[in-house]
């Protein structure tokens, strides 16, 4: 049968509960923000406690149930450990993002390491995996769904000199997610990746605050701004919604028209 509440309010995810990682700052708690307002029960996880338990009080405010958990996804036993008391807290999952990552640029690709080089995919490609197959269980014995977001980047399908560890990463998060949404289909699980393009981030800021790069590339921008973390809230609540129920293994681009000039 048609549930014609979600028909008639698409976007009210009440009842909902999310967990975002690196929900402490930056786009992970501008997200985590939009889906509390929508209605939706959070849970941030972090590597910084003092980050993401005040962010959770935060939202709190807004008439949530929320928590924050300090968890470094790298550790597969502090993910399951994670998961575990999200669900004891809330009692189900219906929305992951994975969003926790690293930067990786900077370093000619002559001169990279392959522990630099591993550095930037334990979190990026493993923490993300850890993340979504923990989130993934607990929605396939639900039975009615859910929803898988990853939050790769720009530089997964457009060059970045001096960026190949990050590229690489974020590629790889893609094909993740890809092959996520097929597998889930069949238990009305979606996965989708979301590419942000240049973002003020406290992990951007130092490079789209330097002059000479700034002179370069903003021009370059045909919206004539960076991207900020509020930018990507509504997103966050489509893809937790039941408006994006046919949407799946899709590549979300958000950056300003950057690539398509």
């Amino acid at each position: 049968m048609t549930d014609t509440s979600a028909l008639a309010n698409p976007f009210d995810l009440t009842g909902q509960v999310a967990v975002i990682t690196g929900g402490g700052s930056g786009i992970g708690l501008s997200m985590a923000t939009a889906l509390a307002q929508a209605g939706s029960d959070v849970c941030l996880w972090g590597r910084r406690p003092e980050l993401v338990e005040r962010a959770a009080a935060d939202l709190a405010a807004l008439g949530r149930r929320t928590l924050g958990l300090s968890v470094d996804v790298t550790d597969e036993g502090a993910v399951e450990a994670a998961m575990a008391r999200t669900l004891e807290t809330f009692g189900r999952v219906d929305t992951c993002i994975a969003n926790a990552g690293v930067g990786g640029g900077g370093t000619p690709f002559l001169e990279t390491s392959l522990e630099e080089f591993r550095r930037v995919q334990r979190t990026n490609v493993e923490g993300a995996f850890l993340t979504l197959r923990e989130a993934a269980k607990p929605m396939v014995a639900q039975g009615d769904g859910g929803s898988l977001v990853g939050i790769a980047s720009l530089a997964a399908i457009h060059g970045q000199p001096r960026g190949q560890s990050y590229a690489a990463s974020k590629g790889g998060l893609i094909s993740m997610i890809k092959a996520i949404a097929i597998e889930l289909a069949r238990h009305d699980i979606r996965a989708n990746a979301v590419l942000p393009g240049w973002t003020m981030t406290p992990m951007a800021e130092p490079v789209l605050t330097w002059d000479r790069f700034r002179e370069k590339v903003l021009p370059r921008m045909p919206v004539g701004r960076w991207g900020l973390p509020d930018d990507f809230g509504a997103v966050a609540v489509y893809l937790a919604s039941p408006a994006s129920a046919f949407h799946t293994a899709d590549t979300l681009l958000l950056d300003g028209g950057y690539s398509a000039f």
